[in-house]
């Protein structure tokens, strides 16, 4: 349970990821791919494909195909809705972060 709950916040933060990366330049799978496992976050190519497909069938992200080296490569760039939605979810974590540090300071006497 506590694994499967671990999995669903990850990828909750791992949208957000991918989004917010998008709004800075063009963005392929494994590129993301990298960065995460750099920082020490191990998610399969296909989880990570269907979040970039699930974002991108609610209108947060476009692909184009480019040829890269005679192989074709998928870059997501981020629409319109998706720097609408990053913005909100942004906006969420900052204050539900803030009222997190508020309660704990309240709780422990601060």
């Amino acid at each position: 349970m506590a694994e499967v709950m671990k999995h669903e916040f990850l990828l909750g933060f791992i949208k957000i990821y991918i989004l917010q990366y998008a709004d800075r330049e063009p963005v392929y799978g494994k590129e993301i791919h990298e960065h995460l496992a750099g920082a020490g976050y191990h998610l399969s190519y296909g989880t990570l494909y269907n979040t970039f497909h699930g974002l991108e069938n609610k209108g947060y992200l476009v692909h184009e195909d480019c040829n890269v080296g005679g192989k074709i490569r998928k870059y997501y760039n981020i629409t319109d809705s998706g720097r609408e939605a990053l913005q909100i979810a942004m906006e969420q974590i900052e204050k539900l972060f803030a009222d997190l540090h508020y309660n704990n300071k309240k709780l422990s006497g601060g």
